[in-house]
């Protein structure tokens, strides 16, 4: 649900319904149940419709045990305030909203780093952690609806957004920016948290494999004139 509804949020769209589709080998009710409570869950908080999709059972195309959850959002906003990124230019400040860890990029790599190379398991504990290495992995994605409805709702001039997702933000920040600007990132205004930490040492990571894989603590980045925050 964040993170479909963030990847419309950043045109300036005001997600309205989500549309599901849940496929597994065989079709356990309680298992269901328990997808779509959460989802449902997700939903209302963020204030948006769950439409039912479809169910499907496909066995041999998935093993017992494995479901496939598929995601849809739709949204709505004004042709002529749609935030394209058009209008970005020199001197315009770039804001991060914070990330709550992995998001949706990453994972691969981190279960590879975690439990192939480094061994751990979801028990194992860390003292720069408060939690396991499961429950670290299963931190839920932040949905930044509700802050960004609120700053467009009193019509400050956003000249863009990205959602960092898979790509991070070596990859997902170019995706809107016009062709003559480009952007420099001062990391150290973005706390490294404890979780890349780990990553970039046990995979011996440089910057950029970080950058271009993780959010690296930047769930959302956007773009202003500096006039609108002085």
């Amino acid at each position: 649900v964040s993170a479909t509804t963030n990847d419309i949020l950043v045109m300036g769209a005001k997600p309205l319904t989500l549309l599901d589709y849940i496929a597994n080998a065989k079709l356990k009710p309680l298992v269901v149940e328990q997808i779509v409570k959460g989802i449902a869950s997700a939903c209302r908080n963020e204030g948006i419709s769950l439409v039912g999709g479809e169910t499907a059972e496909m066995p041999g195309t998935y093993l017992p045990g494995e479901f496939d959850l598929v995601g849809v959002v739709t949204g709505v906003v004004e042709k002529d305030k749609a935030i394209l990124g058009k209008n970005i230019c020199a001197g315009d400040l770039v804001l991060a909203f914070p990330s709550s860890g992995l998001h949706t990029n990453g994972y691969s790599l981190a279960r590879k780093l975690l439990f192939d190379i480094a061994g751990y398991n979801v028990e194992s504990r860390f003292q720069d952690f408060n939690h396991t290495i499961g429950e670290e992995l299963l931190i839920p994605h932040l949905n930044y609806t509700q802050p960004i409805l609120k700053i467009l709702e009193k019509n400050l001039p956003i000249k863009g957004m990205a959602h960092i997702t898979g790509g991070g933000l070596l990859e997902n920040i170019p995706r809107i920016l016009p062709s003559d600007c480009s952007v420099e990132i001062i990391k150290k205004q973005i706390p490294e948290q404890p979780l890349f930490n780990l990553l970039r040492k046990l995979g011996n990571l440089d910057d950029n494999q970080m950058y271009r894989t993780f959010n690296m603590g930047a769930g959302l980045v956007l773009f202003l004139a500096p006039e609108v925050l002085s």
